[in-house]
């Protein structure tokens, strides 16, 4: 669950020449505005896509955000430094893209399982405040809209480019601190300045050492493993099967995976191709661990998804390959492979 306990909005304005930075924090209290904060706080602290790092020295954010942790700085103090920084780095783009700031202090409980229905004020009361304290900055790109205008005798059609993006699309720019570590999670996308291209986010604003995200990982390890079990002859469908039910157990457990424990687990019963396993992870230069949470985990390799040359679709559960009876996959003498799903009690249409 998501609880924001501050947030504010800089708006920019690359056309005019003018930054308004605002001199308030947005107003939570307003359930419109806070659920807007809430659904984008959500999307990016979820995101698989989102690769991980920690500050490299002489990270100057590094250093105003621990000046704000300290207490020497208040909320809305830190969030003009920021936005001043990205209103001076981004209008020096090529191409300028108009774009407003969000800044905001939340924390994150992860998943909450409660029975029934609860409205919003007794999920606030059942909130634990044990969770992840989080500061994050947004790049909320303005969308070109046109809209009609009415009055008079005429109605008329006008254009409005101060549309920020809905709670639902996918912001590509924004980093998030986990305050007490202080490992990072950010996105963005390469920008042009000066002709040069430039991460703005990773490179010239946090100054970190970057890793892989999980969505990279998950999807290098599957690789690997497809590869592997190609080479020794066996089913790649049924040892990537395997690979993501690792995947899935060890998020749920720990909320991180270790992608030479994939292939530990895996091929546990052969020494040989553990070995080769593990030697492409290194050729690949893949992280010792990477964290995920269990819904990112589930989402990515819950299910596993195959086709087949003469057109058939399958989508099945990890997890269904290690159950005898259920899943099984026989190569004939002339190298066919046999799929036979058992076990089943009814079949719907879809």
């Amino acid at each position: 669950m998501i609880r924001v306990n501050h947030a504010v909005l800089h708006a920019f304005d690359f056309e005019s020449g003018s930054a308004y930075l605002s001199e308030e924090e947005l107003p939570l209290d307003d359930r419109q505005v806070r659920s807007y904060v809430q659904r984008h706080l959500r999307r990016i602290s979820s995101s698989a896509e989102s690769r991980h790092g920690e500050f490299a020295e002489g990270s100057q954010f590094a250093e105003q955000l621990g000046a704000y942790l300290a207490g020497d700085n208040d909320f809305l103090g830190i969030s003009v430094q920021v936005a001043q920084w990205f209103w001076e780095e981004l209008r020096r783009m090529d191409s300028v893209e108009q774009a407003d700031l969000l800044v905001a202090e939340f924390e994150d409980t992860g998943e909450m399982k409660t029975e029934g229905k609860l409205d919003e004020a007794a999920l606030e009361a059942a909130f634990e405040s044990a969770g992840k304290r989080l500061f994050a900055v947004l790049v909320l790109p303005r969308k070109l809209s046109f809209a009609h205008e009415v009055g008079g005798t005429a109605n008329g059609i006008y254009r409005h480019d101060g549309m920020l993006p809905s709670p639902t699309q996918k912001v590509v720019s924004y980093l998030l601190v986990n305050e007490a570590t202080l490992d990072i999670d950010f996105s963005d996308k390469p920008r042009l300045i000066a002709g040069r291209e430039v991460n703005v986010i990773a490179d010239e604003f946090l100054k970190c050492h970057a890793h892989a995200s999980s969505k990279d990982v998950f999807a290098a390890v599957s690789h690997i493993v497809e590869e592997v079990a190609e080479e020794a002859g066996l089913t790649p469908a049924v040892e990537v099967g395997r690979a993501k039910a690792v995947l899935v157990s060890a998020a749920e457990r720990e909320e991180s995976v270790q992608p030479v424990a994939v292939g530990e687990a895996v091929f546990s019963e052969r020494p040989d191709l553990r070995e080769r396993y593990e030697r492409e992870v290194r050729e690949q230069q893949l992280p010792e661990e990477v964290p995920v949470r269990r819904g990112v985990a589930n989402r990515m390799a819950k299910s596993h998804h195959i086709r087949t040359d003469t057109g058939v679709d399958i989508t099945f559960p990890s997890d269904l390959v290690e159950r005898p009876g259920y899943l099984e996959f026989v190569r004939g003498e002339d190298g066919r492979l046999t799929i036979t799903i058992g076990n089943v009690a009814r079949i719907d249409n879809r």
